[in-house]
């Protein structure tokens, strides 16, 4: 029997918790366990998406291959790892593997999701008489409160801090159902987060600009790392009497393996930290050069020939000499800067 086939033996209940084997480099990402709700949870997801890009691509309208893959790789992939992978075999007996766990749903798995761009694509594929009511939806006050991302990283913050300082993380060890709910909660919570920043500026306050969310987004990368360090620094066990019981032989001490799950903490928060603000700063990027390309046209536009003054001589070949342009508009709107340009001239 290999040592993967033990480990899912083990997790189904045919062996007891003390018999894992020691995790190793080249055992761990071979090992595995189902997750059905998680399953259904990644198949719904996927299934919808899939079918908002088939409905698009049958109506000719293109969606970009960068982000179907990110939806599905980095988002849903994600989530798989996170509930299904090693973490999920081991996280009944180890801390470190729990706290990793509900860093990648709470953090990773909503960067994924928010990069495909779900609701966007939503609104396109749906039928216009189902498109309004989600739109009015997702632009409705509540939603807009609990999307701003000040307050959605309060609830992030509240919501780790909920897990691990109150008997909501042991109890979610001893019961599936409740171990379930914390892992939508946070991914809920994280996806809160993400979405309105990196797909519906509906969602923000017309004030809440690119460079507003670069701030935003430094901000929250210092927020996320603050349940890491608490976790990594605190005196007392989490769920001590659960992993005292449950802990195989050769587990680490229990404060070591606390800290180290709280290192882990802080190092994903961070490095999920640094490519969600790349994303925003090549979004803002993006948004200048259209704002720049739309000036360029409405200035072409108003820059239209004007009629020649008459004056002796012979009358210019209109072949051969270019026509006098009119005053652009900052030269005749009457403000400070018509007036600053009408100086300048010679």
């Amino acid at each position: 029997m290999s040592a993967a086939q033990h480990v899912v033996q083990t997790a189904a209940g045919q062996f007891g918790a003390a018999e894992l084997p020691r995790p190793t480099w080249g055992d761990f990402p071979a090992q595995w366990q189902l997750d059905l709700p998680a399953l259904a949870l990644v198949a719904v997801l996927g299934g919808l998406y899939g079918w908002g890009v088939l409905r698009l691509r049958r109506r000719g309208e293109p969606w970009p291959v960068a982000r179907t893959a990110a939806f599905a790789v980095l988002g849903l992939g994600t989530i798989v790892v996170a509930t299904m992978s090693a973490l999920a075999v081991y996280d009944t007996v180890l801390f470190w593997p729990a706290a990793v766990q509900n860093v990648l749903l709470d953090l990773v798995a909503p960067l994924g999701l928010a990069l495909g761009d779900p609701l966007s694509l939503a609104l396109r594929a749906l039928p216009e008489r189902t498109a309004g009511p989600v739109r009015r939806a997702m632009t409705g006050r509540a939603v807009r409160i609990l999307a701003f991302p000040l307050v959605s990283s309060v609830l992030v913050l509240a919501s780790e801090l909920c897990v691990y300082f109150t008997p909501y993380f042991e109890t979610a060890l001893r019961d599936g159902a409740l171990h379930q709910l914390m892992y939508l909660q946070l991914l809920l919570a994280g996806s809160l987060f993400v979405l309105p920043l990196l797909t519906k500026e509906e969602l923000l306050p017309s004030w809440c600009g690119h460079p507003v969310r670069a701030a935003l987004v430094f901000l929250d990368g210092l927020i996320d790392a603050v349940p890491g360090i608490v976790v990594m620094t605190s005196g007392s066990v989490i769920a001590g009497s659960w992993y005292t019981r449950h802990a195989p032989q050769w587990a680490p001490d229990l404060h070591a393996d606390q800290q180290l799950g709280g290192g882990a903490m802080v190092t994903l928060a961070e490095l999920v930290g640094v490519p969600l603000l790349m994303v925003v700063f090549v979004q803002w990027v993006r948004a200048e050069r259209a704002g720049t390309a739309a000036l360029d046209r409405r200035l072409d536009a108003e820059l239209v020939p004007a009629p020649a003054a008459p004056g002796p001589g012979p009358a210019p070949d209109p072949g051969t000499e270019e026509p006098e342009l009119v005053r652009p508009w900052w030269e005749s709107d009457g403000g400070v800067i018509g007036e600053r340009m009408r100086r300048q001239r010679p």
